[in-house]
């Protein structure tokens, strides 16, 4: 894989060993938020099982057009370069692979230059798109026009934004995991940590936490400062992945679950799930009302309920501790199914199915690698090294 600011024709290389994928990151454009290192990460695993070169431009720090452009675009079609300088890209990548964080995200890409006419197709996945949003984010959806195929994380937005762009092609594809990083296999840690919660949280059920924490000496590890910005995205998803190898439990609920004012009626799957059950921890929190929910969480135990606002979450846990048989099997069967389904693997071999684009065989080498590993873990005999590293 090959990361530079700029893409540029090289006469000394053959054509058969030019990248064929051209990803357009945003790891260079500003301050990074905690929920782009995901994407960062889902860009490193295509680089690993694709043969990919990385456009990964700086944004100018010196002027405010990036704030401007957005405040044009939200009411006017008009489109301004947010502050990117325009890039020269050579001609003849198969595929060109851009990740936004919501529809704002496109200005960025359009401003990067011409690249719809040096690649054959174009995918663009969005992460949030509300459909109580659709409307005020009109004339940026308006520049998905370029791209063959747009993948949304939220499924229930789907429809809606394919009948504003007047196209059907939007697709749904759940948020994966690095499930290598997450896997606590093959020298599981001992999960010293008994709860494990980050991002958004119920106050009734944190002070439920902390009153456990306090009586019982519950470990309960939670977010106590409000940080902005990451400073390394790879470092902050290789600690975050630690942590949930060593949690027992981990605390998921769907996305802007105290938001209602932004997201409606709307229930959309959050990465914390896939997280969370790639790391083997035993998800606690509430179960999306979405029927997708079901389609990819379909095995026994895949969740235990936990209702946001839930005051008795001590009650919970100790019956749950009663059961360490019971806890050793949901571990294992979270790992094994993130495995199997999970990774971001297969999250790029749906992408290049859908553009019809052939896999490479790096791609299936780390499917064999996970199916391996998955077998590995299946085959763990629930004896006193499990027991003993779910009741530590």
């Amino acid at each position: 894989m090959r990361q530079s600011t700029t893409a540029t024709n090289s006469h000394v290389e053959e054509q058969s060993e030019r990248p064929r994928t051209l990803i357009f990151s945003q790891r260079n454009l500003s301050q990074i938020l905690p929920f782009r290192c995901a994407h960062f990460e889902f860009e490193d695993v295509i680089s690993q099982i694709d043969s990919a070169e990385m456009l990964a431009p700086r944004l100018d720090p010196s002027t405010r057009r990036h704030m401007l452009a957005k405040q044009f675009a939200y009411h006017t079609p008009l489109v301004l370069n947010p502050g990117i300088e325009r890039t020269p890209i050579r001609a003849g990548y198969d595929l060109f692979m851009a990740i936004c964080g919501d529809p704002t995200d496109l200005l960025r890409v359009n401003a990067i230059g011409d690249w719809r006419s040096s690649c054959k197709k174009a995918v663009c996945l969005i992460d949030e798109v509300w459909v109580t949003e659709i409307e005020r984010y009109r004339n940026f959806l308006r520049m998905l026009g370029k791209f063959d195929v747009v993948v949304l994380y939220y499924s229930q937005s789907v429809k809606p934004v394919n009948e504003l762009i007047g196209e059907t092609k939007c697709i749904f594809l759940p948020p994966g995991v690095d499930t290598l990083r997450f896997c606590p296999y093959v020298n599981p840690p001992k999960r010293t940590v008994d709860v494990y919660s980050i991002g958004r949280r119920s106050a009734i059920t944190h002070r439920a936490f902390m009153r456990m924490a306090a009586e019982d000496s519950l470990f309960y590890l939670h977010d106590s400062i409000f940080a902005d910005h990451v400073l390394d995205p790879t470092e902050h998803r290789i600690l975050f992945a630690n942590v949930s190898k060593r949690s027992r439990y981990f605390i998921v609920n769907p996305g802007l679950i105290d938001r209602p004012d932004i997201r409606g009626t709307q229930i959309e799957i959050g990465n914390r799930y896939f997280e969370a059950a790639a790391s083997g921890s035993i998800l606690l929190g509430e179960r999306p009302l979405n029927s997708e929910f079901d389609k990819f969480f379909d095995w026994p135990d895949a969740l235990i309920d936990l209702p946001y606002d839930s005051p008795d979450v001590d009650k919970i846990l100790k019956e749950l501790d009663k059961q360490p048989e019971r806890q050793n099997a949901m571990r294992q069967m979270n790992m094994q199914q993130a495995l199997l389904r999970h990774d971001w693997v297969y999250r790029w071999e749906a992408i290049l199915k859908v553009a019809g684009v052939a896999p490479l065989p790096q791609l299936e080498a780390r499917k064999e690698h996970l199916r391996s590993l998955a077998e590995r873990v299946s085959k763990t005999r629930h004896g006193d090294q499990l027991l003993h590293q779910t009741l530590s």
